[in-house]
C-alpha cells in the first residue's frame, strides 16, 4: 500500500457506512489493538473493514478512500471506528438498532456466505463431476488420493507442508513433482537442503544457515513501512504472529521433548489451534504482546538452540524421547531437532511469500 492515501483527502475520517457494492476478497488482515479486520475493496472502489474479532458477527464499516493506502492509515481509520463502539453491545452507540444496515449484504460465495464443509461432512470417496469448485479453498483438508482427469487448473495453488514426508508421490500429467520443487525450494532457500542433517556438527552448521536467512528477513520488514508485522496476507498469520508460533515450537521440541522440562512455554508461544490438545498450555498469554515484545522472546529462543546444539554429541542426539503429540511413541533428540528445522524453513517460507504480497501491493 502506498505511504499517502491515493484517494480521498489526507484528513478524511473513517464512519461506519452501509457496505458499497459487493465487496471484493480479502486484501489484507490487521491486528489493531487486540482486534482483527479483513480489509476489503468495495464495488464503488472504497474499502470495507470486517471486524472479524468483533462481538457482532459480519459488522464493520467502510470508508470511500481506497484501500491502497499505507498500513498506518488503515490503522487510523479502526481506531477511529473502535473509539465509536458502545463496549456493551459491540454497536456505535445508539446505533444498536439499525446495526443491520451495516451486515454485508451481498449473496454468493463472498467471505462469510461462503459454503463451508468441515470434519462433520463425510466427502471421501465423493465425485465432482463438470462441477464449478473455481475460488474454492481448501483448508487442513486431507486430499489424499484425489484423482483428478481433464481438470482446469489454471491459477490453482497448493502449499503442503507434508509434501517430503514418507514415501509418495503427486503426479501431474504422469509426473511425479516431488523431486523438483524440493530441488527449487532448496535453490530458493540456500541452507535448507541441510535441515536434516544427523550429526552435531551439521546441525549446527544447518542452524546456522538458518538464522543466517531469518536476519535477511527481519532485516527487509524493518526496511518496510511501520506495522508490517503485524499485516496477514489472506488470513494468515503475520510476521510477528509466525515468530509467535516458532517460539512455541521450540518450547514443544526442545524445552519440553529434549529438555523434559514440566512447563516449557513461554507466554508469547501462539499455537495453531490444533496443538492444544496432549499438552499443558496454560501458561500461554491471551494479550497481544508488541512486536519488541516478540524480538526478545524470539531470540532467547533462537541462543537456547544454539547453546543445545553447541554441546551436543552424536550419542545425545540419539538419545530416546516422549513424542510430544503422542508420548506413549518414543523419538529421538535428533528427530526432536528436525522437527524444529521443519517448522523454522516452512514458516520463512510463508513469510517471504506474504511479504512479497504486501511489497506487491505498496508498489502497486
Amino acid at each position: 500500500m502506498d505511504k499517502a492515501p491515493s484517494g480521498g483527502t489526507d484528513d478524511s475520517h473513517a464512519v461506519p457506512d452501509v457496505y458499497r457494492g459487493r465487496p471484493g476478497p480479502v486484501l489484507v488482515t490487521l491486528n489493531v489493538d487486540g482486534e482483527r479486520f479483513a480489509i476489503r475493496q468495495d464495488g464503488e472502489g472504497g474499502t470495507t473493514y470486517d471486524w472479524l474479532s468483533g462481538p457482532n458477527k459480519g459488522y464493520g464499516f467502510a470508508t470511500s478512500e481506497t484501500p491502497n493506502r499505507s498500513v498506518e492509515a488503515h490503522q487510523e481509520s479502526i481506531r477511529e471506528f473502535l473509539a465509536m463502539i458502545d463496549p456493551t453491545t459491540g454497536y456505535i452507540e445508539d446505533e444498536a438498532s439499525t446495526a443491520n444496515l451495516r451486515q454485508p449484504q451481498w449473496g454468493g460465495r463472498q467471505g462469510e456466505d461462503m459454503a463451508t464443509f468441515n470434519r462433520s461432512d463425510d466427502l471421501r470417496g465423493a465425485e465432482f463431476v463438470d462441477a464449478d469448485l473455481r475460488g474454492a479453498r481448501f483448508f487442513a483438508a486431507d486430499l489424499s488420493g484425489v484423482v483428478m482427469r481433464g481438470v482446469q487448473v489454471k491459477g490453482a495453488e497448493i502449499d503442503a507442508p507434508w509434501l517430503f514426508h514418507g514415501e509418495s508421490f503427486l503426479r501431474v500429467n504422469g509426473v511425479d513433482v516431488i523431486p523438483f520443487v524440493d530441488a527449487e525450494l532448496n535453490r530458493r532457500f540456500p541452507g535448507r537442503a541441510d535441515r536434516r542433517a544427523g550429526d552435531p556438527d551439521g546441525l549446527r552448521a544447518a542452524w546456522a544457515a538458518l538464522q543466517r536467512a531469518w536476519s535477511s528477513m527481519f532485516e527487509r520488514v524493518a526496511a518496510m513501512p511501520a506495522g508490517t508485522a503485524d499485516v496477514s496476507v489472506g488470513g494468515e498469520w503475520s510476521f510477528a504472529q509466525t515468530l509467535r508460533h516458532l517460539v512455541l515450537a521450540t518450547d514443544k521440541w526442545l524445552g519440553g521433548a529434549i529438555l523434559e522440562r514440566a512447563q516449557p512455554f513461554h507466554p508469547i508461544g501462539l499455537t495453531a489451534g490444533t496443538e492444544q490438545d496432549g499438552f499443558n498450555v496454560s501458561a500461554l498469554a491471551t494479550a497481544t504482546p508488541s512486536y519488541s515484545e516478540v524480538l526478545q522472546a524470539r531470540a532467547g529462543r533462537v541462543a537456547m538452540v544454539r547453546d543445545f546444539l553447541a554441546t551436543v554429541t552424536s550419542e545425545g542426539l540419539a538419545a530416546p524421547r516422549k513424542d510430544p503429540d503422542d508420548p506413549e511413541h518414543q523419538v529421538t533428540t535428533r528427530s526432536c531437532l528436525h522437527v524444529i528445522l521443519e517448522e523454522e524453513w516452512e514458516h520463512h517460507r510463508f513469510a517471504a511469500r506474504d511479504l512479497d504480497a504486501i511489497e506487491a501491493r505498496c508498489s502497486a
